[in-house]
C-alpha cells in the first residue's frame, strides 16, 4: 500500500508554471491555490524522498515552491504544518523535557538462537497461537513523532524511555519526516522511528569532518545522535539525516495487527522500511535474521540485528510488560563487530587547527578483516568517562571505514585514567580546555600546527599540489624552508630543493613547476584550502559562487554569509571569526605578495560539458575523491545530487557502491557507469558515453 495520487490536484501530474497575477487574486482564490500547492508539494516531497520516484522535473517543482512562499507571505497564510516551514529556525538555547504519550520501552536481547526459540514457547504458552512480524533493527536514535490532526505536533528523543529532548525544531527539517500526513489518519497518533544517517551520506559528512579538521564520527549513529542534539536546526538541515517508523505507540482508533500497522502508517506518507516481513513459524525468524546478516554490508543503513514483534495488538496487551521492556517483542542481535586487545601506550597529537586528541596505540588486533593497531580516543573528557589508560584491555570497533575507536575498558589493569598534558607537547604553549576539548595556544608558531596546516593546503582537499606530501612536508621543516606559515613555500628556489638529501634537479624542477601551476587557483580550492573551520569543498563552493571574489567574502557581514545555501550561524561565524584574526589576515597578505591570487568566480568556470547532466556518485572512485568529482562536474554546468531519481542521468558505481541506488537505478532505467569509465570522461580521456534510455541494452 502507498500513498493514493491526488489526480484531481492541478499541480501533481502536469502542472503549469504559468500563474494568475497575485495582484489578480481574491483572498478566497488564494486559499484554494495554496491548499492545492501545499498537497502538492508534500505529494512531490514523498515521491523524491522516500519512493525516489519523482513526477515532475526539478526546476517545476521549484516553480510551485516559489508561488507557494509568495501566496503565503502576500495573504498572510503562512502555517507551521506548510511545507515552507522545514526552513530551520532560530537556534535555541535549550531543549525542553516532554513527557512521552506512551513509554518508549526497551526490548530483551540476545545474539543466541536458542533465546529465540525460547522466547516463542513462552509467548505460546501465555497466550496460545501467535503471528510474528519481523522487520530490521535500526542502529539509529529513537524517536517519538507525534501527529495532531494530520499535522507533526511533536519530537522527542526516547531518553529514559518515560520522556525525553524536544528536538521537533530539528526533526523537521529532516525530508522523509512528513510534517502532514495524506489520507485520513486518527486525530492523535503517535509514533516509534528511529534517525539514522545513511552510510554514503556518512561517508562524505565525515571526509568533510576530517577537511575542516574535526574529529570523525566513529559510526552513523553517533553523527546522527550528535547531529540530532545540535542547538541550532540549521546545522541540522545541512546534514543527511533520513528517518524509519515502525511502531504506533498510540492512535485514536488502534489496528487489530502489526501487519496492519505497518501498511496503514505507509498510506499516511511515513517512511517505513521495504524489509518488514510476517510469519507464523519462529523459525522463519531465525532464517530472516541470518539473510540479512548476509546483506548487511550492502544496506544503506546500519542495522545491528532483528526485531520480532507479536503480531496481534490484543495478544501483545495480555503479555504486557517488564519495568523495561515489552514481553511481547524480541530483538534477536548480531554478531558484535567489536574485538578486545590491549593498550600499549597512549599519545597525544596535535592538529593543524590546534585540536589536542589522545590516541591509543594496541597490540595488533583484526577487526572487520583488518588489522588495527591504533584507535581513537576523542576527547580528554571520553578518556575520564572510559576511564582508559595504558595498559588497560579495551574494546575496539570499527564502522563506516573510519579510524577505529575504543568502545569500553574490557578489563582495567591500571590505576586512573590517562591524564592530560598541560602544556603541548610540540611546542610547549599552554592547552587550554574548551568542554570536552583542548587546544595548544600556539598557533603556527607551533611547527604541528603548521606543518598540518600545510599538508592540507597541499593535500587533495586543498590545493593539490603532486609531490608535496608528508614525507617531503617534514623535511621541509627540518631543514628550515618552512618557518613562518604556509606562504614560505613559494619561497624556496631551486638551488635550496637540490641541495636536500633526495633531490636533483628533476624533482626540484618538477615541484617549483606545481607551485606555479597552483599560484592562481580557483577561487572554492583556495577557500577550501585555507583550513577555515566548518569550510570543506562543498561550502567553498556556495561561498564562491554567492560571492564572487576572495575580497567580498573577506568582507562579507554575518547576515550576508547566512544568507548563502548551506551556510547556516554556525559556519558563518567560523568564517567571520577567521578572516578577523590578524595572522590570517596576514597569511593572505604573504601567499598575494608571493605571487598565489585565487581567480574569481567566474573565471573558474571551466566549461559546459556537463550543462543540464545530474549525476550521482556511489561508492569509491579509482583515483579522484567524490568531492573532486564533484568540484569537475559543477564547474562544467553539472549537477552532483545524493539520491536516484527519474531526472538522473547517470549513476556512476565505484568500490563498495551501496546497493540501493544501484536498485533505484535498474527501477527508473537511469544508466550505469563504472568508476574508470566515469573518470576517462570526467578527465577529458575519453567523449561522453551514449546515454541508453529504458529497455535498451547499456
Amino acid at each position: 500500500m502507498a500513498v493514493e495520487e491526488p489526480l484531481d490536484n492541478p499541480f501533481v501530474r502536469r502542472p503549469s508554471t504559468e500563474f494568475t497575477s497575485v495582484d489578480e487574486l481574491s483572498e478566497e482564490e488564494a486559499m484554494a491555490e495554496v491548499q492545492a500547492l501545499r498537497e502538492a508539494i508534500r505529494f512531490h516531497d514523498y515521491r523524491y524522498h522516500i519512493e525516489h520516484d519523482p513526477v515532475i522535473a526539478d526546476r517545476t517543482y521549484d516553480a510551485l515552491f516559489e508561488r507557494l512562499v509568495m501566496l503565503e507571505e502576500a495573504f498572510d497564510l503562512e502555517d507551521p504544518s506548510s511545507p515552507t516551514q522545514r526552513v530551520a529556525p532560530e537556534p535555541i538555547s535549550a531543549f525542553e523535557t516532554v513527557e512521552h504519550v506512551r513509554p518508549m520501552l526497551s526490548l530483551d536481547a540476545s545474539a543466541e538462537a536458542d533465546d529465540v526459540y525460547e522466547f516463542d514457547r513462552r509467548v505460546r504458552q501465555e497466550v496460545g497461537d501467535a503471528t510474528y512480524v519481523l522487520e530490521p533493527k535500526f542502529d539509529g536514535v529513537a524517536i517519538e513523532l507525534v501527529y495532531a490532526e494530520g499535522a507533526l505536533d511533536r519530537a522527542v528523543t526516547r531518553g529514559d524511555g518515560y520522556e525525553g529532548d524536544d528536538v521537533t525544531a530539528n526533526v523537521r527539517t529532516i525530508p522523509t519526516v512528513p510534517v502532514e500526513l495524506f489520507g485520513d489518519p486518527p486525530s492523535l497518533l503517535a509514533l516509534r522511528g528511529e534517525i539514522y544517517m545513511p552510510k554514503d551520506g556518512f561517508q562524505v559528512y565525515n571526509e568533510e569532518r576530517i577537511q575542516t579538521g574535526q574529529d570523525p564520527f566513529a559510526n552513523p549513529r553517533n553523527a546522527a545522535a550528535g547531529t540530532l542534539r545540535q542547538l541550532d536546526p540549521s546545522v541540522v538541515a545541512q546534514r543527511p539525516l533520513d528517518c524509519f517508523v515502525f511502531d504506533v505507540l498510540d492512535a485514536d482508533e488502534p489496528w487489530e495487527t502489526r501487519w496492519e500497522e505497518h501498511h496503514a502508517i505507509q498510506s499516511f506518507g511515513l517512511p517505513v522500511s521495504d524489509r518488514v516481513s510476517h510469519t507464523e513459524d519462529i523459525a522463519e525468524a531465525i532464517e530472516y535474521r541470518d539473510e540479512l546478516l548476509d546483506e548487511r554490508d550492502d544496506l544503506e543503513y546500519e542495522v545491528d540485528g532483528i526485531v520480532i514483534k507479536v503480531n496481534e495488538r490484543d495478544l501483545r496487551e495480555a503479555l504486557g510488560q517488564t519495568a523495561r521492556a515489552s514481553r511481547g517483542a524480541f530483538a534477536y542481535k548480531f554478531p558484535a563487530r567489536t574485538e578486545e586487545t590491549a593498550i600499549t601506550s597512549i599519545i597525544v597529537q596535535v592538529g593543524r587547527t590546534g585540536r589536542v586528541t589522545p590516541l591509543a596505540l594496541l597490540e595488533p588486533v583484526d577487526v572487520g578483516g583488518v588489522t588495527v593497531s591504533r584507535a581513537s580516543l576523542h576527547n580528554f573528557e571520553e578518556v575520564r568517562k572510559k576511564d582508559v589508560n595504558e595498559g588497560d584491555i579495551v574494546g575496539v570497533e570499527r564502522a563506516g571505514d573510519v579510524i577505529p575507536y575504543v568502545a569500553e575498558v574490557v578489563e582495567k589493569r591500571s590505576d586512573g585514567y590517562f591524564q592530560p598534558p598541560d602544556r603541548c607537547p610540540i611546542c610547549e604553549s599552554p592547552i587550554e580546555f574548551e568542554g570536552p576539548l583542548a587546544y595548544c595556544t600556539g598557533g603556527r608558531s607551533c611547527t604541528a600546527q603548521l606543518r598540518e596546516a600545510v599538508l592540507y593546503f597541499a593535500s587533495d582537499a586543498g590545493l593539490d599540489i603532486d609531490g608535496l606530501g608528508e614525507e617531503t612536508v617534514r623535511q621541509f621543516f627540518e631543514e628550515g624552508l618552512i618557518v613562518d606559515d604556509i606562504a614560505d613555500l613559494f619561497t624556496i628556489t631551486k638551488r635550496e630543493l637540490s641541495s636536500l638529501e633526495g633531490w636533483g634537479e628533476k624533482s626540484a624542477t618538477n615541484l617549483l613547476n606545481e607551485l606555479e601551476r597552483v599560484s592562481n587557483p580557483p577561487l572554492d580550492d583556495f577557500l577550501a584550502a585555507l583550513g577555515i573551520p566548518e569550510v570543506g569543498p562543498t561550502v567553498a563552493r556556495k561561498l564562491a559562487a554567492a560571492f564572487g571574489s576572495l575580497e567580498a567574502i573577506m568582507e562579507a557581514s554575518l547576515d550576508e554569509l547566512e544568507g548563502v545555501e548551506e551556510v547556516g550561524p554556525v559556519v558563518a561565524q567560523a568564517v567571520r571569526d577567521w578572516f578577523d584574526e590578524p595572522a590570517n589576515r596576514t597569511l593572505i597578505e604573504a601567499l598575494d605578495a608571493n605571487g598565489v591570487t585565487p581567480q574569481t568566480w567566474q573565471a573558474t568556470q571551466t566549461g559546459d560539458r556537463f550543462t543540464d547532466v545530474t549525476i550521482v556518485i556511489t561508492g569509491s572512485l579509482p583515483t579522484l575523491s567524490r568531492g573532486d568529482a564533484t568540484d569537475i562536474i559543477e564547474r562544467e554546468g553539472g549537477s552532483v545530487t545524493s539520491s536516484v531519481s527519474g531526472n538522473t542521468d547517470f549513476l556512476i558505481v565505484g568500490e563498495n557502491p551501496g546497493s540501493r541506488k544501484v536498485e533505484d537505478a535498474t527501477n527508473h532505467g537511469v544508466q550505469t557507469l563504472d568508476g574508470p569509465t566515469f573518470e576517462s570522461w570526467l578527465l577529458g580521456e575519453a567523449d561522453r558515453p551514449r546515454q541508453a534510455r529504458l529497455g535498451e541494452e547499456f
